[in-house]
Formats: C-alpha cells, sequence, structure tokens
C-alpha cells in the first residue's frame, strides 16, 4: 500500500513540518551548551586574520570562528572578504557561510556570485541559492561533460567539510572543549576528501579517498581510505537518500597523532564511521547509460582520541597535520582513550577543473582501489591488501 494512502496530510505537509515535531534533541546540540572555545584569539585578533594573514585557510577559518561567534553581526566583515578575497576554494567556503546567518541581507549577496567570473565560485553559488531557496533555478543545467572510462572511479567529488569537534575536559563529563574547523583546515588537519563512486554500485557501495600533506616527514602524502556500505532510498528518480556506514581496519596511534609511533601502535582496530545525506543527479550528464551525480551533501559522525597533552606540549597549538586520530568506543584499550565525539556537514560538486567550459566527471587522482584499500602509485593493486592507510615504517 503506498505511504500515502496511509498518512493522506503528509501531501500538505513538508519533511521540517513532519519530522521537527520530534522533542528528542542531538547529542551534537546538549554537549555544545556545556563546551569552551578553544580558540583562544578574541574578536578582534580574528576579524584581523580573517583580512590580513598571509594564508588563505588561516584567512577561511578565521572567518568561520567569528561568524560561528557573532552570526549577523559578523555579516559586514563576511561581505568584505567575499569581495575582496582572491583564493578560489576560500571564497566558496565563506559563499556556504551565508546559509548559517539568519539575514535577508544573505540572499541578495549570494545571488550576486551566481555570475562571478570565478567559474568555481559561480557553480556553488549557483547551489547555495537553489539549496535556501532563494532562487527556483535548478543549479543543474544541460552541460557538456567530461568522462574517462579509463579511470578506476566514474566520479571524483571534491568534498568541502566543516567539523566540529567536541572534547570531554572532565571526568564528569560536565566540561566540554569545542574546536570548529572550516572546510580547507580540515583538510590540512585529516586531510582533502574524495568520494569516489562508481555508477553500478554507488547506491550500497562509496570509496572515499584522503589525502594529508605535510605529515610525514620525507615530504610525501599520506593516504587514507574508507569504504563506505549502505542503503539509498530512490524514490525520486534525480535523487538518493542515502545512509552509509565504514568499518575501517586501521592502526591507532597512542601518540594522538597519525603516523606518529612514538608511544605505539595498535593494529588493526576496526573504527566506525557514518555518513548520511543527499546525492542529486543531472539527467543531462550521463555515465554508463546513467545519470550523473553532479552534487552530494549530508552529515558524518564519528569518534576520535585527542592528546591533550600534546597540544599543550605544542603550545596549545591544535590545527596541525594529523592531530587527534579516529578512535572507537568498541576496543578494550583504544575505549577507555576516546574523548572526542565529531561531528560536521560536507558538500561536493563536480566543476570544470581545467577552465575548458566542461565540467569534469573523474580527473582527480584517487590512491585507492574499488575496495577502499590504499594504493599509493594507482596500479590497480593496493600497498598492502586490506590496508586503509598508507604503509609507513614504525621504527
Amino acid at each position: 500500500m503506498a505511504i500515502e494512502k496511509l498518512h493522506p496530510e503528509w501531501q500538505e505537509q513538508s519533511q521540517q513540518e513532519i519530522f521537527g515535531r520530534d522533542p528528542i534533541v542531538r547529542f551534537e546540540k546538549m554537549v555544545a551548551r556545556s563546551a569552551i572555545e578553544l580558540d583562544l584569539r578574541d574578536d578582534d585578533q580574528l576579524m584581523a586574520d580573517a583580512r590580513n594573514h598571509p594564508d588563505p585557510i588561516v584567512r577561511e577559518h578565521s572567518m568561520y570562528q567569528l561568524v560561528h561567534r557573532r552570526g549577523v553581526a559578523a555579516l559586514p566583515v563576511l561581505e568584505e572578504r567575499l569581495l575582496e578575497e582572491r583564493d578560489s576554494a576560500t571564497r566558496v567556503n565563506l559563499l556556504w557561510l551565508l546559509q548559517e546567518i539568519p539575514s535577508e541581507k544573505c540572499a541578495p549577496l549570494a545571488l550576486s556570485f551566481r555570475h562571478d567570473k570565478d567559474h568555481r565560485v559561480q557553480e556553488w553559488a549557483r547551489v547555495f541559492t537553489w539549496e535556501m531557496g532563494w532562487t527556483p533555478e535548478d543549479f543543474r543545467r544541460a552541460r557538456h561533460a567530461t568522462y574517462d572510462p579509463s579511470k578506476r572511479f566514474d566520479e571524483t567529488v571534491f568534498l568541502h567539510i566543516r567539523c566540529h569537534l567536541y572534547t570531554r575536559l572532565s571526568a564528569a563529563n560536565d566540561l566540554w572543549g569545542h574546536v570548529y574547523m572550516s572546510p580547507q583546515m580540515l583538510g590540512r588537519v585529516y586531510g582533502q576528501a574524495l568520494a569516489c563512486p562508481v555508477t553500478e554500485t554507488r547506491e550500497h557501495t562509496l570509496v572515499l579517498c584522503k589525502t594529508l600533506k605535510g605529515l610525514h616527514p620525507d615530504g610525501t602524502n599520506h593516504y587514507e581510505t574508507f569504504e563506505f556500505k549502505g542503503f539509498t532510498e530512490r524514490s525520486s528518480p534525480l535523487q538518493g537518500n542515502f545512509y552509509f556506514e565504514a568499518h575501517a581496519n586501521r592502526p591507532f596511534y597512542l601518540s594522538g597523532k597519525a603516523d606518529d609511533a612514538s608511544e605505539g601502535v595498535i593494529t588493526d582496530v576496526t573504527i566506525p564511521f557514518a555518513r548520511e545525506g543527499q546525492w542529486f543527479l543531472n539527467e543531462n550528464i550521463q555515465i554508463k547509460g546513467q545519470p550523473a551525480i553532479e552534487m552530494v551533501r549530508g552529515r558524518f559522525q564519528g569518534w576520535a582520541f585527542v592528546n591533550l597533552e600534546l597540544v599543550q606540549r605544542n603550545n596549545g597549538e591544535f590545527l596541525f597535520p594529523g592531530n587527534s586520530v579516529l578512535s572507537t568506543l568498541h576496543h578494550p584499550v583504544v575505549g577507555p582513550m576516546t574523548n572526542t565525539f565529531l561531528t560536521g556537514t560536507f558538500k561536493g560538486k563536480i566543476l570544470d577543473w581545467n577552465g575548458d567550459g566542461e565540467l569534469d566527471l573523474n580527473p582527480l587522482d584517487v590512491h585507492a582501489t574499488r575496495a577502499g584499500e590504499v594504493d599509493t602509485d594507482m596500479d590497480g593493486i593496493p600497498d598492502v591488501p586490506g590496508r586503509s592507510v598508507c604503509p609507513r615504517s614504525h621504527a
């Protein structure tokens, strides 16, 4: 029996109206009430760094902190930075911030970037304004797209991820520390992620590959992979609503820093991680006779270990490559060390990466096999069968 016959009143209600009645409050919202900010810069320093810091990642991250603290009051600075910032990725992530601010000024500001001279900014402005209902015009258009059938994955979607970390500071569970990572800062600390679907299996399997720079002393990149499994609801022909989980066997570094075995390593710890959201198909762009995913968005959550002593030894500096390691509560040694809940949102879109005016479906390098194993040289053979973290010497 069709669901509309059981609940005809649903036809006149939005999803928010239906599910927004639930009085249960998310754990994330409750723990945020007792969390103290671990970014100790005052608002003046945040504004100065957002405007003048030579590193675009720090400029972006500072703007995220300012909006998180001041909300609508930060909008004049955000508008200024959107108009004056020159780094493409930073401008995209600052545009995303407009969705957080409850002001009628955000819609016309975001709409003004739909025809920006930077095609990457333009593409994302079309997405953000469509999502918020600031325009009825869909971001999906009839476009030429380039697809390389020789690649292992049909699409390589560059993910923009913003993340809240809540670290327990009290054994009584009444005090938490909070770190809010902007997308590029998260890439610096945890690695830049790519979502890599294969058309035939995308509704139940996804490989995510991360590249982290600045971790290995020899200057080589650090790679991590995750194989997600789950279900996708397909009642709409051009949208998939998914819930996926990863259970990866990974080395757990007791130092709290990725690839740092100075305090020992526990091998093959099963680390859970969950993601859910939606992907949107463009029927004008085909892969193997199927519409391609043009945009994906969603939420994620998991557990981690943050070594607070290591942070203190770094003079309170939290934002360095590899700081904190994904963790689990279901391990006799790792479980008691787990002290951080991490949660956030992600968005990704296929883009024109080479400036030829066509969208590129799978142009980015993926250092992973289809089974979610690290494949550093991309020869189709895993570095170590079954391993989801690039092998390094632990001597």
